[in-house]
C-alpha cells in the first residue's frame, strides 16, 4: 500500500475515534473538504463513515468515480436507506452526525427526515479539531506547497514595471502562480470570505477595513468583493504587501512578504524590523504546550514597547489575532487570539503574521508557515524577509 493510502487510513481512524468520543454510530459527509480528507476524491454525493468499519460512498456523479473505498452508486438520496436495510450487518444509525455548519437548511432537514435518527448532532467542529493535527502525508504536501510558494515570490521583481497598478501586479503574480502549479482556488471556512488567490495591498488601500475576517483588508475592486487590491498606482514611497495563497497542492501554505517602490518612510522600516523581531521571538518560544494566547500577548507587548501598538494589525480596524492554523482551508484552528483556550501541539501547522499598517505608506510585516514539532517549530516558508525594493 502506498503512503497516500496509508495516510488515508490514519485520517479515517482519527475521525472514527472522534465519533466514538461523541458516542455516535456514524457521520454523513458531503462537503468537498471532508470528502477529500476521507477518500482522496471530490464527488457529488455523500460518504457515510460508521464509528466502526469501512466507509461507504453514495456517489451521484461522476458515474466512473474511482474511490479507494466501497462505493454504492445511487441517483436518489432515498436509495441510501435501502442500503442500510439490505447490506449485511448494517442498520440505520440511531445517533447520526451531520455537517451542520456547511449543509443548507433544506439539505439538513431532508437528510434528517430521511434517516430519522433518535439523536442527531453536528460533526463540523469535531472535524476541524481532528484536521488541526496534520498527518505525515499532509505535512509533506504543505512542505511542497511552501517550496513552490517561495519560488513564485522570487519572481515577483520580474513582474513589476513602472506605472503599473496593484491589480496589474497581482495579475502578473497570479499568472506565475498558475504556471508553477497553483490550483487557483482559495478555500476558506465560513461565510462572507470570498477572495481570489490571495491579497495584494499597496499604499493607503492597506488602511481600508474589510468585512472579512482576515488580518488586513483593502477596499477591493467592487462592493461585491470588498477586500484586497483596488487599482492603486504603484508610485515612489509605496509599500506593497503580497499575501498570496500557496495553493500548489490540496494543502494551502501562507506567506507574506513586502516589496517597495523606491524608499519608504523610516517608520515603515522600523515597523517592519519590529515585525521581524516578533517573528524571531515567536520562533524561540513556539513549542508544544505553549498557550496560543501567550503568542498573541507577546506580539502585542512587543508592538507596544516599540510604540507601534496603534498600527499593529491595522489602523481603522485592528485584527485581534496574529496567526491561525492552515491546511485544506486557509483559516483552520488554532487561532492565535487573546481568548484562545488552545495550546500548541505536535502536528499543528500555523501561519504567524505580525503586521503593521503605516498611513500613507502601506502595510509592512512578515508571515511564515510553521510546523509544530515535538521540540519546537520548523519554518516551512523560506524566502527573504527584508523589504525588497522593486526599483
Amino acid at each position: 500500500m502506498n503512503a497516500f493510502l496509508d495516510d488515508l487510513l490514519l485520517r479515517r481512524c482519527r475521525v472514527q475515534s472522534a465519533l466514538a468520543d461523541a458516542a455516535a454510530d456514524g457521520a454523513l459527509f458531503a462537503s468537498d473538504v471532508h470528502l477529500f480528507y476521507l477518500t482522496g476524491r471530490v464527488f457529488n454525493g455523500w460518504l457515510y463513515l460508521p464509528t466502526e468499519g469501512a466507509p461507504v460512498a453514495f456517489v451521484r456523479r461522476p458515474a466512473d468515480c474511482d474511490l479507494p473505498v466501497e462505493a454504492v452508486r445511487v441517483h436518489r438520496p432515498d436509495d441510501m436507506l435501502g442500503w442500510f436495510s439490505n447490506a449485511p450487518g448494517q442498520s440505520r444509525p440511531k445517533h447520526l452526525l451531520f455537517e451542520a455548519d456547511t449543509l443548507s437548511y433544506s439539505d439538513y432537514m431532508r437528510l434528517y427526515n430521511l434517516f430519522q435518527p433518535e439523536k442527531a448532532g453536528n460533526v463540523s467542529a469535531a472535524m476541524r479539531r481532528v484536521r488541526m493535527i496534520k498527518t505525515p502525508w499532509e505535512v509533506e504536501q504543505l512542505r511542497l506547497s511552501s517550496q513552490r510558494h517561495a519560488e513564485v515570490y522570487a519572481e515577483i521583481p520580474d513582474c513589476f514595471h513602472p506605472e503599473m497598478t496593484d491589480l496589474e501586479l497581482q495579475a502578473e503574480i497570479e499568472r506565475r502562480m498558475r504556471l508553477h502549479g497553483s490550483i487557483g482556488i482559495f478555500r476558506t471556512y465560513g461565510p462572507n470570505m470570498n477572495i481570489f488567490m490571495g491579497s495584494l495591498l499597496a499604499g493607503e488601500n492597506a488602511e481600508a477595513a474589510s468585512p472579512f475576517d482576515f488580518a488586513l483588508g483593502g477596499a477591493g475592486q467592487t462592493p461585491i468583493c470588498p477586500i484586497g487590491a483596488n487599482g492603486t498606482k504603484l508610485t515612489d514611497g509605496t509599500a506593497i504587501m503580497v499575501d498570496m495563497a500557496g495553493n500548489y497542492t490540496a494543502y494551502i501554505s501562507d506567506m507574506t512578504r513586502v516589496f517597495s517602490v523606491g524608499r519608504l518612510s523610516e517608520k515603515a522600516y522600523r515597523a517592519h524590523g519590529t515585525a521581524r523581531d516578533i517573528m524571531a521571538a515567536a520562533e524561540v518560544v513556539m513549542r508544544p504546550g505553549l498557550a496560543c494566547s501567550e503568542l498573541y500577548s507577546m506580539a502585542v507587548g512587543m508592538a507596544e514597547k516599540a510604540n507601534l501598538a496603534d498600527c499593529f494589525m491595522g489602523t481603522r480596524q485592528q485584527a485581534k489575532f496574529v496567526g491561525h492554523g492552515i491546511g485544506l482551508e486557509i483559516n483552520e484552528p488554532p487561532v492565535l487570539t487573546p481568548r484562545s483556550k488552545d495550546a500548541l501541539q505536535p502536528g499543528m501547522v500555523i501561519a504567524f503574521e505580525p503586521k503593521f499598517v503605516i498611513p500613507e505608506v502601506g502595510a509592512v510585516g512578515v508571515e511564515n508557515s510553521y510546523l509544530i514539532t515535538e521540540t519546537g517549530a520548523e519554518k516551512l516558508t523560506h524566502f527573504e524577509e527584508e523589504i525588497i525594493s522593486l526599483t
